[in-house]
């Protein structure tokens, strides 16, 4: 069957599904996987410790793929510039740059001229009517489902994206709780054109810096097993739920001061749960989806099995 959106027109991919920037996951093996399987696999920048170790990373997924790939910045989250690694992003001809998490103002800027597709995730329709009059190619839009940043509103995905779609000319790509070829089919009849999928790429092989035990709690885990953090500080974040967490939330019912949510909420501790699988140490980014999660498959097979479910659904649809 024909997949063709404009989402995989403007980025001239086979399928319309992308992966998410996935902070300290998301490098190499898994973005050319995900291209290679039809998606748009793409690179966290700003986990990175150097511009240099982007540049090495970018030039990996260039000799794993000759498909598009992305390179995407977590703005604001991680307090560092991000100036020097776009710069490198522009140097290596990346075809795809997606920014998550704050201002992206900045970023259009320094990308005037430049030849690239330019993503924005957003968790308003406010936010994405700002992306559209800065020049985005194409909004992402994530619901309250979703794991890792979202949005201040509690919008479900059912609701937010059509608002969106109605309120831009510009593609619409759905993220939040999608994790199979149902997710997909549905983001598409809302009016979304592709889909975004974060917490279904941790539990793949390739994902090969998630600890087993991160992604051993995605697969027994349930929908009702994550947490909202960060809410008193005006960044709320879906995480799994766990001792972790519960001391972070009791942290901010007392109106704790960032002070003293600083080393419960840092991207150590996040670490020490995602590489080490010290979950008493640290918290994992996970959205409601991982309810729907059942096993650890080769983004391939993962790719195979939504493919076949979507094409299920429409012909049963005569769509």
């Amino acid at each position: 069957m024909n997949w063709n959106t404009r989402v995989t027109e403007l980025l001239k991919i086979k399928y319309p599904i992308i992966q998410g920037g996935l902070a300290h996951l998301a490098y190499s093996d898994l973005a050319a996987a995900v291209s290679n399987a039809g998606g748009l696999g793409q690179v966290t920048a700003m986990s990175l410790e150097s511009p240099e170790a982007l540049r090495e990373e970018i030039q990996k997924v260039k000799q794993m793929t000759d498909k598009p790939f992305g390179v995407n910045f977590a703005i604001g989250q991680h307090g560092r510039p991000f100036s020097h690694y776009l710069d490198i992003a522009i140097e290596e001809e990346v075809p795809v740059i997606s920014m998550t998490g704050g201002n992206p103002t900045p970023f259009f800027e320094q990308l005037k001229g430049v030849n690239v597709k330019k993503l924005v995730l957003v968790a308003a329709k406010r936010q994405a009517v700002k992306a559209e009059e800065l020049g985005a190619d194409a909004v992402m839009v994530v619901g309250q489902e979703g794991g890792g940043h979202l949005g201040r509103d509690d919008i479900g995905s059912i609701v937010l994206i059509p608002q969106v779609a109605d309120a831009v000319s510009i593609p619409v790509i759905a993220s939040g709780g999608i994790g199979d070829g149902r997710g997909m089919l549905a983001a598409l009849s809302l009016g979304a054109e592709g889909i975004e999928m974060g917490t279904r790429f941790v539990a793949t092989k390739e994902c090969v810096h998630a600890s087993e035990l991160y992604k051993t709690r995605l697969v027994e885990g349930n929908e009702s097993d994550t947490a909202v953090i960060k809410r008193s500080i005006g960044a709320p974040a879906r995480v799994i739920a766990n001792e972790w967490a519960s001391k972070i939330l009791e942290i901010e019912r007392a109106d704790g001061s960032y002070e003293q949510l600083k080393d419960y909420i840092s991207g150590n501790a996040n670490k020490k749960y995602i590489y080490e699988g010290k979950e008493n140490e640290g918290y994992a980014w996970a959205g409601q989806v991982m309810g729907l999660i059942k096993d650890v498959p080769t983004v391939q097979e993962l790719f195979d099995r939504m493919i076949s479910e979507g094409e299920k659904i429409r012909k049963k649809w005569a769509l």
